[in-house]
């Protein structure tokens, strides 16, 4: 098997975790590419690491890459989409942190996991991604997200009011702190802390959940991922931040952004034993009830 690795060059806790799924990798005969601001901060604290082939952006990944592991949380994850885009490459969260909700890979099952892999026992998990477009440029890189996109105000104790539409048709204006736009993916996030619900991943919907709304009676809402939303924002600063995933920028009053749902998806790997009820009740104990 030939596979792309991705961390975040950052927590040095990690390191005997990464080393030990290299390790496992290479002794199944894969073939590793590491990306190579991780490589480089890997070689600093493992001896003896091989010079692996690198890669650094989209056109860098092979044709013939099958799998890219992701070494980290759900946040080292996402990160991953913008370097996948529509090339299709599953990817195999390992999960090197703490909750885990999409990589599911643990030091336990490690083994287990890359067997099932080099003999096709899993199965392909694809998600809805959102596209953000705008009139003014908010991100460099690809304006796409797996979990959710959000507008939130700063440098300001005062609330800001958020005028949301669907396909052109006025939806509400949101008082509040902000507002979350999610995947069903990203319902598990952000959204649900905000009091957003749980959506299954093929529902083929968008959540659209207010951050600390002023009114009672504001509540979140699930539409279609047919229409696309609009959101225009104002308060009393002229500047708030802007979030796709784990990205984030700010921007002015000025700029009109709609999202979308993107044309292609993102190829998660779930194991035979693994799917999305189960990881319900694991990571979020439901069903943590004596009656149960």
């Amino acid at each position: 098997m030939n596979i792309a690795i991705y961390g975040r060059p950052v927590n040095i806790s990690q390191v005997s975790f990464a080393e030990i799924v290299i390790e496992t990798l290479e002794k199944n005969s894969c073939k590793l590419m590491i990306h190579e601001p991780y490589f480089h901060f890997l070689k600093r604290h493992i001896l003896h690491l091989k010079n692996y082939e690198v890669f650094n952006y989209y056109r860098d990944l092979q044709n013939t890459t099958n799998f890219l592991f992701s070494i980290g949380g759900d946040g080292t994850l996402l990160d991953t989409v913008t370097l996948i885009r529509d090339s299709k490459i599953p990817i195999v969260g390992v999960n090197a942190g703490r909750l885990g909700f999409l990589s599911s890979i643990t030091k336990e099952n490690l083994i287990h996991a890359v067997h099932s892999l080099d003999k096709g026992h899993f199965s392909i998990d694809a998600r809805t991604l959102l596209r953000l477009e705008s009139n003014h440029p908010i991100f460099e890189t690809e304006n796409i997200a797996l979990n959710d996109f959000t507008l939130h105000k700063m440098e300001t104790s005062s609330m800001i009011t958020i005028h949301a539409y669907l396909n052109g048709e006025y939806l509400n204006s949101y008082w509040a702190d902000g507002i979350i736009i999610s995947t069903p993916t990203g319902s598990t996030g952000y959204s649900l802390s905000c009091g957003g619900p749980i959506i299954v991943p093929q529902s083929e919907t968008f959540v659209i959940t207010p951050i600390a709304p002023h009114n009672l009676n504001v509540r979140p809402i699930v539409v279609s991922d047919k229409n696309v939303i609009s959101l225009e924002v104002e308060g009393r600063s002229q500047h708030y931040m802007a979030t796709l995933d784990s990205r984030s920028a700010h921007i002015e009053s000025g700029f009109q952004i709609a999202l979308r749902k993107e044309e292609y998806c993102i190829n998660l790997i779930r194991l035979s034993n693994e799917n999305f009820l189960n990881t319900l009740r694991g990571k979020l104990n439901w069903g943590l009830d004596k009656r149960n």
